[in-house]
């Protein structure tokens, strides 16, 4: 493993994926697109009526995945001057250590709500506890089964982030014990999309951001993958409503397997909450090169 990861970082690191020219070529693996989506929350507090959340995921940083890309994110994120900023899991690839270079760069990221973070299937099979333990020296809580009400003009919303479906141990249960009030809108953090339908039947979750799928990474055309992994077969990119749900499944930032994004760009997720609206999908998108 230890030979392969070097021929990896030694395949990453050449200056096609990373000149200026790259972004022109047809590989995306270096692009960064806006999405921007307005998703309808039933009860939403008038006070958390415009509140905007972005999300960013499947960083996976090296070999394919260079630091200065996960920047320029962090960069443009702070740019949208979001109310909140999530990261949903799978930080790394093979290299656990990788978290020390990537984590001082995501603490860089601003919001009025703070960061907030849970773990990927790729975070638990290197070192999970390296991983908590780098982003909570940085000040990034990370959200294992667990949940916090944010407070705006005296009203709430409740964010909670479950563990890893795929290696860790997810209890939705334990989840959502924090949860006061059966009215509040619940905002799930959860790495693997197709985990909604374990607990779809809970009215009480409104939103669920996932990653994991990188929307298959490689697309014969737009919206037909290649290939899709475990729990991340049935809401591969974009908004999906499940029973009295939505989740929102984002194509991510970094790239694995092969050094190459095809039909399927790198995003910044850009969502506002809104009350009792039609959402808009894909209403604006911006390449950046």
């Amino acid at each position: 493993m230890k030979a392969q990861q070097r021929w990896l970082n030694r395949l990453g690191a050449l200056s096609y994926f990373h000149d200026e020219l790259y972004a022109e070529r047809r590989n995306e693996i270096r692009w960064l697109v806006e999405e921007y989506t307005e998703i309808p929350i039933p009860h939403l507090p008038a006070a958390f009526d415009g509140f905007t959340i972005i999300q960013l995921t499947d960083t996976h940083l090296r070999p394919f995945t260079q630091l200065e890309h996960i920047e320029r994110a962090v960069q443009r994120t702070n740019a949208l001057q979001p109310d909140l900023v999530v990261l949903t899991g799978d930080y790394v690839w093979h290299d656990e250590h990788d978290i020390l270079d990537l984590v001082p760069a995501l603490a860089r990221l601003n919001a009025k709500y703070g960061v907030f973070a849970v773990l990927g299937n790729h975070d638990i099979k290197t070192d999970a506890g390296l991983i908590v333990q780098t982003f909570e020296r940085h000040g990034i809580p990370v959200l294992r089964n667990q949940g916090l009400d944010l407070e705006q003009g005296g009203q709430v919303l409740h964010l909670a982030g479950i563990d890893d479906g795929w290696l860790g141990q997810p209890d939705i249960k334990t989840t959502l014990a924090g949860l006061k009030h059966d009215s509040t809108p619940v905002v799930l953090l959860a790495h693997e999309p197709d985990m909604l339908d374990w607990y779809a039947h809970d009215t009480r979750i409104s939103l669920q951001l996932s990653g994991h799928t990188h929307g298959g990474q490689v697309q014969v055309k737009p919206g037909s993958p290649i290939v899709t992994p475990y729990l991340g077969r049935k809401y591969v990119q974009g908004l999906y409503r499940v029973n009295e749900s939505w989740v929102y499944t984002s194509r991510g930032i970094g790239s694995t397997g092969i050094p190459l994004r095809r039909n399927c760009a790198p995003e910044i997720t850009h969502l506002t909450l809104v009350r009792e609206q039609i959402p808009v999908l894909n209403d604006k998108m911006r390449v950046s090169t």
